[in-house]
């Protein structure tokens, strides 16, 4: 015998609530919006700037290097040094700001060349570089020259070289300034920076610091 069903205890469909009226709607998203602004626009960049300047205030401040109390540069940008008695950077592909033309270590306008590893023009500009390079070092046709000598960075404002592009520019920066090589390289050295960990990287100089030091002599 089956149970009879009794209608009244099944579930109705329940109505829609209503939608929030347009008003209520707006102010929640103003809300929102100005919630979010001030947390992430403000709060969080003066709370990131704050620990930055307490814990590394001279990284915070950019890396200033000064001399006689003036800046002359950072220790993370590098600068265009073309001069015979200067150790000179890596290549640099960077542009002027208003994209007219070449402007090596441009600072507002970072950047590469993005050329890949097969493009002709990147091939034939390492070739140029590499020629260059020799002939401004006194250095023989046939010398190795090592890869961040004749290859620009990703930001085009690599501060530094590795210690075997600078050692081949001593001859060269020792006979500019009138000392010897030895002096030169001593110089160099003191300004060296070991791998990170000792493995990751290669030993490298930072060129601004090595020219200051170069010029005080």
């Amino acid at each position: 015998m089956t149970t009879p069903l009794h209608h009244d205890t099944l579930p109705s469909h329940a109505e829609p609530a209503p939608a929030a009226p347009l008003p209520r709607l707006l102010l929640t998203s103003f809300l929102a919006a100005g919630l979010f602004t001030l947390v992430c626009g403000l709060g969080y960049p003066l709370l990131t700037t704050a620990v930055a300047g307490t814990l590394l205030p001279q990284q915070a401040a950019g890396s200033l290097i000064s001399q006689n109390g003036k800046v002359v540069g950072s220790a993370v940008l590098g600068q265009n040094f073309t001069a015979p008695q200067y150790l000179h950077g890596r290549p640099s592909m960077t542009n002027k700001t208003d994209g007219s033309g070449p402007e090596p270590y441009n600072a507002e306008n970072s950047g590469a060349s993005n050329w890949g590893a097969t493009n002709a023009k990147l091939r034939d500009a390492v070739q140029e570089r590499i020629a260059a390079f020799r002939q401004e070092n006194g250095l023989s046709e046939d010398a190795p020259v090592p890869i961040d000598a004749v290859t620009a960075s990703a930001s085009g404002l690599d501060p530094d070289v590795s210690l075997a592009t600078a050692l081949l520019q001593v001859n060269r920066i020792a006979q500019a300034r009138g000392m010897q090589p030895a002096e030169v390289e001593k110089v160099i050295r003191a300004h060296l920076t070991p791998r990170q960990f000792g493995v990751l990287g290669e030993e490298r100089v930072n060129v601004l610091a090595v020219n200051l030091s170069l010029d005080g002599q």
